[in-house]
């Protein structure tokens, strides 16, 4: 039998890199956009991408259905929801793809103290932290604009008032720009506080949801026996009814609170104060879990 002689070895000698040497800024960048992309499960095996790619779906299918509907109906002047409603209608899709891909984000990190990029230079905690964060926060962000942008696309379509739909898709994306920093924020403190994926999502599930029941439970129970003015505080305990909130007193938005009772333009002050507070408190927080990490 011939010998196989198909294997061979060239010797390409040592070469030094010549190239630039490029900084942390490119460091951030590439760990920014490696995280954003798992988020969506590319770069990743085909298994990994059919939840994110599915609850984005899940996400555009009623926005589709919605524009269909408004062109159909003859004489439709309006969408028949306001761009500010659809994030708060669609929260659990939100919350579920924040369970699954927060997790993902960091606590393999966590687990096996390693990142799956090469850095030609260390990264300091900050940039780790910065990269991730705006990463979590950006795919929120396209998760809940594409479906305001495609009510928008087809409001123009159907010829609805130009103006009146720009406004309401500029307050559409600046309720869900800060949503998606207070959900990214709460959501990878809570996926960093241990590396085991399964508590993450447990703990983020029950981060949104436990707080939202128990205060639409009590605004439910105040506005039945009358006590009103209690209800605009209670949302104060809840991301999802911050954000209501927020958007009822500044962004002209309808507010889901029972008897549509939402805060007035001097109580939306402390939501947003509250609200701009845990997405700062949630950075000083991933900050202090990576320095006890050892990052």
């Amino acid at each position: 039998m011939a010998p196989d002689t198909s294997t061979q070895i060239h010797n390409i000698g040592y070469r030094s890199y010549d190239g630039p040497r490029l900084g942390r800024a490119y460091a951030r960048k590439s760990l920014f956009s490696q995280s954003l992309r798992g988020a969506y499960g590319l770069g990743r095996s085909a298994k990994s991408k059919v939840l994110p790619m599915l609850l984005f779906a899940v996400m555009c299918v009623p926005a589709l259905i919605i524009v269909a509907v408004a062109i159909a109906v003859p004489g439709s002047t309006d969408l028949p929801i306001k761009y500010t409603t659809y994030a708060l209608t669609t929260q659990v899709i939100i919350g579920l793809f924040l369970a699954s891909q927060a997790p993902q984000s960091v606590s393999r990190d966590l687990r096996f103290k390693t990142v799956p990029l090469y850095f030609s230079r260390p990264i300091e905690r900050v940039d780790y932290v910065v990269a991730k964060y705006a990463a979590m926060a950006s795919a929120l962000f396209v998760l809940t604009a594409t479906p305001l942008l495609i009510m928008w696309i087809g409001a123009l379509l159907a010829k609805f008032d130009f103006a009146d739909q720009t406004k309401g898709f500029g307050q559409g994306l600046v309720s869900v720009l800060l949503l998606s920093l207070l959900f990214a924020g709460l959501g990878l403190v809570m996926a960093a506080l241990t590396p085991r994926r399964g508590f993450g999502v447990a703990a983020i599930i029950a981060v949104l949801l436990i707080p939202f029941g128990a205060v639409t439970a009590v605004q439910g129970i105040s506005y039945s026996t009358g006590n009103t003015e209690a209800i605009e505080w209670m949302g104060l305990f809840s991301p999802i009814t911050l954000i209501d909130g927020v958007q009822t007193a500044f962004l002209g938005a309808t507010s889901a609170f029972p008897g549509g009772e939402g805060p007035s333009a001097g109580t939306g002050v402390v939501y947003l104060i509250v609200a701009l507070g845990l997405i700062v408190g949630s950075y000083a927080a991933l900050m202090a879990r990576y320095r006890k990490a050892g990052l």
